[in-house]
């Protein structure tokens, strides 16, 4: 059977390059290739697009422009923002406190933290994935970790309220949500990766308040900005801040349609017997959806929707990599297996989300059989 042209569906992991990202790319690389920091008419060219770079980020979150910082990746703006409000705030503490849903890059700086001596902790979430206020309010933070949205489900966190009643700093992993939905207030140090919004791959932003205790907590470097590693890729960095510009410039339209088309989905897949969809059906990211299978492996399905042209991704139980169940999954007391997260792309037609709720059903019962269920 031949494979039918592909349906990328697994944005969450990597959204394909946005068009505005390509066009700028293709400029900055004729320019950019210098180092901003040196004197010289080049490197005062490369310097002049890193600025740019930086201020259209600062506009397109809304935040300043000497709070943004470009790191090599999602995942080192993520240890760089956690750990250096530890290191700032190592007077008054070292309680590092997570929700129990957070990415595995704050769980690792947390667990990175303990191993030299500090106490990190977790509190848990409910049946959707937020972040239970009563175990918050009796954790005592020196720093807290709260996630704007969800990376699996997609649940949106009350950070917001939290940090309005914690009186801790406050750092917030938006890889999932930056450029998608509007920053919420209260946080003090946050993180974005720029492939998460159609930018380049190895683009990490680092946002620090203005005023803020943030002490770097690794080696230092000789640059002028203590929250960069090494050398920035100019070229990158603007090409992601020209993506991220486009993304929020037409992010209600886009949303709109595809929390419409994830709505579709749910209510097609809650269908299907013994299938749980989790998350919040409705406080939640626009394009993204997570459901488990009852008697179902969860790479099976992947491997099934792979040979008809969607690309989706599985968070369920026993993976090469880890061999261990999602711990969001987990925590919330959902299955663990038969995961399924599927998350559009800004252009996902509404036939192909038919064709999928066409196929799956199929794939579910084939499966379940061939176990003997």
């Amino acid at each position: 059977m031949s494979t039918p042209p592909g349906t990328y569906l697994d944005t969450a992991s990597s959204e394909p390059l946005h068009p505005a990202a390509r066009a700028v790319l293709d400029q900055a690389l004729e320019r950019g290739y210098a180092d901003p920091r040196r004197l010289h008419g080049d490197a005062r060219s490369a310097r002049l697009l890193l600025d740019n770079a930086r201020e259209a980020t600062a506009q397109a979150l809304g935040v300043r422009p000497d709070e943004v910082s470009f790191t090599p990746s999602g995942t080192h703006a993520v240890h760089l923002g956690v750990l250096g409000l530890v290191a700032g705030q190592a007077r008054q503490g070292d309680r590092l406190v997570a929700s129990a849903v957070e990415h595995s890059a704050v769980m690792h700086a947390g667990q990175w933290h303990a191993a030299r001596g500090g106490t990190f902790e977790t509190v848990p979430v409910d049946e959707v994935g937020r972040v239970r206020l009563d175990a918050l309010d009796a954790a005592t933070p020196t720093v807290l970790c709260l996630q704007s949205a969800n990376h699996e489900v997609g649940t949106l966190q009350p950070v917001s309220d939290v940090a309005a009643t914690s009186g801790a700093p406050l750092f917030m992993d938006a890889c999932g949500s930056a450029g998608r939905l509007p920053l919420p207030d209260g946080w003090a140090a946050a993180a974005a990766s720029a492939h998460k919004w159609g930018g380049p791959a190895g683009v990490g932003v680092l946002l620090v308040r203005k005023g803020v205790r943030w002490r770097n907590p690794f080696p230092g470097d000789d640059r002028v900005d203590e929250r960069t590693t090494g050398m920035e890729n100019v070229p990158a960095a603007l090409a992601a801040a020209a993506a991220l510009q486009a993304v929020v410039a037409d992010r209600d339209e886009v949303n709109a349609r595809q929390a419409a088309l994830v709505d579709r989905l749910r209510a097609g897949l809650a269908r299907i017997p013994d299938t749980q969809v989790v998350g919040d059906p409705a406080d939640r990211l626009p394009h993204l959806l997570t459901c488990s299978f009852l008697y179902v492996d969860g790479e099976a399905i992947v491997s099934e929707l792979d040979r008809r042209g969607f690309a989706v991704a599985s968070g369920s139980a026993c993976t090469a990599s880890t061999l261990e169940p999602s711990h969001v999954l987990a925590a919330m007391g959902a299955l663990t297996h038969g995961n399924l997260r599927i998350s559009l792309a800004r252009e996902t037609p509404a036939a192909e989300v038919d064709r999928l709720l066409e196929v799956l059903p199929e794939i579910v019962r084939r499966i379940r059989e061939d176990a003997g269920l």
